[in-house]
């Protein structure tokens, strides 16, 4: 394990022994350090935040947890990228869940999940906006296929963006029985 892979287990370790909002609670703290709204820190930023949170990091670890999650080459952390590593991996059965939720979805069985598959499996009629004529039924499905859609919306959902979704809803989540039975529920698997 190098050195940067070991300053982030003590970053997870440090929020997971915060329960299970822990790295929800790191996401909303550095979004209020980021100041510009980037949606980046640099290593500066990074090391006085982390610190504030009673962990420690020389300035030569901060800027390697920075240039792990530099996307473009700024110099600055990508604080989704960086978010999404420190998410503790899921476990076979959240997994299974949320693959299954995918394959009722995708209606087609292609792997990718568009406003076509939604029509088989989701009704937006119903929907406020579309009785009181503001939306179509298609814009809602549009906007519910968005939720999972990954920053550049292509109207396409992989399984990939599917997991990753989920995998953030997952870390709000203590026990895995929690975690299917709100699937379960949710996509009446």
């Amino acid at each position: 394990m190098d050195a940067v892979d070991a300053t982030v287990e003590k970053l997870r370790a440090q929020c997971l022994s915060r329960g299970a909002l822990g790295i929800q609670g790191l996401a909303r703290f550095f979004r209020r350090l980021d100041r510009d709204r980037s949606r980046t820190l640099d290593s500066g930023e990074l090391q006085r935040g982390l610190a504030e949170l009673g962990l420690v990091l020389d300035a030569a670890e901060a800027e390697g947890v920075c240039r792990r999650w530099d996307r473009d080459g700024s110099g600055t952390l990508d604080l989704e990228e960086f978010l999404r590593a420190l998410r503790p991996p899921m476990s076979p059965a959240r997994e299974a869940v949320i693959a299954a939720a995918f394959a009722k979805l995708d209606r087609s069985g292609d792997g990718v999940v568009t406003v076509d598959d939604l029509r088989g499996v989701y009704s937006g009629r119903a929907h406020p906006k579309v009785r009181s004529g503001e939306w179509t039924e298609e814009e809602v499905l549009r906007r519910f296929l968005d939720n999972f859609d990954s920053s550049e919306k292509d109207g396409q959902v992989t399984l990939a963006e599917f997991q990753d979704y989920y995998s953030g809803v997952s870390t709000s989540m203590d026990t895995d029985e929690e975690f299917v039975a709100m699937m379960t529920s949710a996509w009446q698997l």
